[in-house]
């Protein structure tokens, strides 16, 4: 709860109007909530409405131009409600409204988990010791196992068929050159090192595509137990060594250091946290999936956060956000480009 705030001014939508619109499908809603914005998000917008008798949480785009294929409310509303009978840890989502005379875009409303989000570091009060660490570092490796071995066919709207290596290669390339500002590297290399590199698809199965640590739910009354996984934006059919590639980007060991260390916004570096060797090989041991050789898969997910935080610098120096948060995003973006290419020299 220590991660909400007042809501931004540039993320400010009409209160009034979506009491109004979900009163129409959850008639016994009483008086106007109160409203609070979660501040760890970089993509979409996500806040609290706190009611006399409840808590729910609103998802919603941000404000000004974005990516053709990001924010798209209904399909993670509906990749949720596909996934909630097979996979008991996603929220439980209520409502989708597609009505722009609301709010002026697409939003959806889900049951707020209670439990603990771990943010860049433990709160200072917190009485987990180095067992209830490595067990909740364990949690995240079992919790993506656990995930990868649903049946895919739960999400067979979303399968587009072999290729996914490929596919995730060239659209996040044609998004980095679409995101491109003067300030940054155009990253050539490192995207013709993926393209020529890129190994045929290990096997197809349900992935989140953002799995992290602040993206997981905690109760840690006792001994911790993971109860929620939120943020289901990028979450697709695909193939399962590109997810964890993709989420070990995220992942700064302990014994990092430097500029790289920084960018940290998980505890994955305390100690009882798995490295990120430790989480790759204890992840293919429970899997059974052979990898010889994991570069290609961090370079991707490097290469793929860098992306991601380009797009966001793109809209910041354009003037579309002005969270502060933002403002260092350009030097991340020489930064990552910089480790991604040094793993492949």
């Amino acid at each position: 709860m220590n991660d909400l705030t007042q809501v931004r001014s540039e993320d400010r939508f009409d209160l009034e109007a979506v009491h109004a619109w979900l009163m129409g499908v959850i008639p016994e809603l009483a008086s106007l909530p109160t409203v609070e914005q979660f501040r760890s998000g970089a993509s979409n917008l996500t806040y609290l409405l706190t009611y006399p008798d409840r808590q729910l949480v609103l998802r919603k785009p941000p404000f000004g131009t974005k990516a053709a294929s990001a924010h798209d409310m209904k399909r993670e509303f509906i990749i949720q409600e596909k996934l909630k009978g097979v996979f008991p840890l996603v929220p439980r989502v209520l409502a989708l409204c597609q009505d722009p005379s609301v709010i002026g875009a697409d939003f959806y409303v889900m049951e707020k988990i209670p439990g603990t989000i771990l943010r860049r570091n433990i709160p200072q009060d917190s009485t987990l010791d180095l067992a209830a660490i490595t067990t909740i570092g364990n949690l995240a490796i079992t919790g993506l196992v656990q995930l990868h071995q649903i049946d895919a066919n739960i999400l067979a709207d979303f399968n587009k068929g072999p290729g996914y290596v490929s596919r995730q290669v060239d659209g996040w390339s044609r998004r980095y050159r679409a995101a491109l500002t003067p300030d940054v590297p155009d990253a050539e290399i490192l995207m013709n090192w993926l393209h020529v590199n890129q190994p045929h698809d290990i096997a197809s199965c349900v992935i989140h595509g953002d799995w992290r640590l602040d993206n997981l739910v905690f109760d840690l009354k006792e001994d911790p137990i993971l109860v929620g996984v939120l943020d289901w934006e990028m979450a697709t059919v695909g193939d399962p060594l590109m997810d964890l590639g993709s989420a070990l980007a995220y992942w700064i060991d302990r014994n990092d250091d430097g500029p790289f260390a920084d960018l940290r916004r998980q505890p994955s570096h305390l100690p009882g946290m798995p490295t990120r060797e430790e989480f790759i090989n204890r992840y293919l041991e429970l899997t059974n999936w052979a990898c010889d050789d994991f570069t290609f898969y961090e370079v991707f997910g490097l290469f793929r956060l860098t992306v991601i935080v380009q797009q966001i610098w793109a809209r910041y120096q354009s003037g579309q956000t002005t969270n502060p948060a933002f403002s260092e995003f350009g030097s991340t973006v020489h930064l990552l480009v910089t480790r991604a290419i040094g793993k492949i020299s």
